[in-house]
């Protein structure tokens, strides 16, 4: 497998706690039903366990940075892959920001509408500069 069905997963994780409001053990259940490698099993755990950590602070990023839209009117598979890809650059920093965005997109692409890629890529390459500026400052 890849990183990219590990996000994806996690992807599916964020959004099934989020918009269904399942429990915990069922997003488990389905990391469980995706048979990854062990390293990307690993690799979508942390990613949907740091949102669930980290929500409150990134969903002030996405606030601040996309001025045109609030949360509550923005589409639910959007939010979730922002909050996925927004964790990614501030867990991975080593992860050049162009493959977090990029697989954003992808997904976005996959599971929203047409226009989600650009809203996305538009919304993370702000917080990706802000997040860059922090570190350097």
């Amino acid at each position: 497998m890849s990183r990219s069905a590990a996000r994806k997963t996690a992807l599916q994780m964020i959004f099934q706690m989020d918009v269904g409001k399942n429990e915990w053990e069922m997003a488990l259940h389905t990391l469980e039903e995706k048979e990854l490698a062990e390293d990307d099993a690993a690799f979508a755990l942390h990613l949907a366990e740091g949102v669930l950590a980290k929500q409150t602070e990134i969903d002030s990023c996405i606030q601040k940075e996309s001025t045109q839209w609030s949360l509550e009117r923005m589409a639910n598979v959007d939010k979730s892959i922002l909050r996925l890809a927004i964790y990614e650059l501030m867990a991975y920093p080593d992860t050049a920001k162009n493959i977090v965005i990029n697989e954003a997109i992808e997904l976005a692409k996959t599971f929203s509408t047409a226009e989600s890629g650009a809203f996305v890529n538009g919304v993370l390459d702000k917080v990706a500069s802000v997040l860059s500026e922090e570190k350097i400052g």
